[in-house]
């Protein structure tokens, strides 16, 4: 039996090499996403900037936003160069600024260019070309669109599918309010993967806890997790101590300390201790001392002259606690 697949959501902001590493501590089988990287971002600006990553990420994919073929292909290269485990394509990113460059989720209403896109991408690297969509945008929601759009671009060879369980309004709500307004409709992606089982059919969208996890795993092959894990990032090594029969080998503590020293180094090669704390303040969610914990987190890293000398210091205040 082929065991699920779990994954973190790419999230703008969150699921920077920061979090990846430490999402890596606690769940080693997890696959990870990077956040998503423009076409023009990469072509036209740094690569090592949006690329670097550690070795220790892997699996890790590397998410791509854009429209043009041509364009995505030379970035979808330059992933595999950099060493991702797969290429995934946006078609569900919701802003008005994405959308008015013609990709994300407005890609959605163009299903035959988002194969042309996959074709050239596929035809530029060996690793997987993966695209992560919506059911639906406005009033194009229901499932006999869905499965249109995904049998158009599955014509291009693409055969994984990560779908977000709402639909984007386009015009109307913010990106915040069509992570939330749209309702949940999970049930059109257990029809697309029962009418596709040749698909692998992974589903985003609202999945909070290892119960709700369980519960889609009836129906598809993977589930994705977005805030959930970045706010509770334990979230995972449960799921997988649930769901694949084998979690960390590391305690909460342990996962610190390893990160902890992790930190050491990235600060002393100049990263702000801000980006290097922010990914641990939900670790010990709803454990004795979290607040401590995040409070001393908090307070401490914007200080002039702290190090990273204060995520022991937190980690203290949680064992006294105990």
């Amino acid at each position: 039996m082929v065991d699920p697949i779990l994954a973190v959501a790419p999230m703008l902001d969150r699921t920077d090499r920061h979090f990846r590493c430490l999402m890596r501590l606690v769940a080693p089988k997890t696959w990870l996403y990077t956040e998503m990287v423009t076409t023009p971002a990469l072509l036209r600006g740094d690569p090592h900037r949006h690329l670097h990553y550690s070795a220790a990420e892997h699996p890790v994919a590397l998410q791509l936003g854009g429209s043009d073929p041509d364009d995505l292909a030379r970035c979808a290269r330059l992933g595999e160069q950099w060493g991702y485990d797969a290429i995934n394509l946006n078609v569900g990113c919701p802003s008005d600024r994405v959308a008015g460059a013609r990709f994300g989720a407005s890609l959605m209403a163009e299903p035959e260019r988002v194969a042309d896109c996959v074709a050239a991408m596929r035809e530029a690297v060996s690793v997987p070309v993966t695209v992560k969509h919506r059911i639906g945008i406005d009033d194009q929601d229901d499932y006999p669109a869905l499965r249109a759009f995904v049998d158009t671009v599955a014509t291009a060879g693409c055969t994984t599918f990560i779908v977000h369980a709402r639909k984007a309004w386009l015009q109307g709500l913010s990106p915040k309010e069509n992570r939330t307004k749209p309702p949940l409709r999970h049930e059109l992606v257990h029809a697309l993967k029962a009418e596709r089982p040749d698909l692998t059919v992974i589903t985003n969208g609202g999945l909070t806890e290892v119960a709700h996890l369980r519960e889609q795993l009836a129906h598809v092959d993977g589930v994705m997790v977005g805030r959930a894990a970045f706010d509770d990032p334990w979230l995972m090594a449960e799921a997988e101590t649930a769901l694949l029969g084998s979690g960390p080998n590391l305690s909460r503590t342990q996962v610190v300390e390893r990160y902890h020293a992790y930190a050491e180094a990235e600060h002393a090669a100049g990263t702000p201790l801000t980006a290097l704390t922010a990914p641990l303040l939900g670790l010990f969610r709803g454990q004795p001392g979290a607040r401590a914990w995040r409070r001393h987190l908090s307070e401490s890293a914007p200080r002039p002259g702290a190090g990273p000398e204060i995520i022991a210091e937190a980690l203290a205040r949680v064992a006294s606690a105990a």
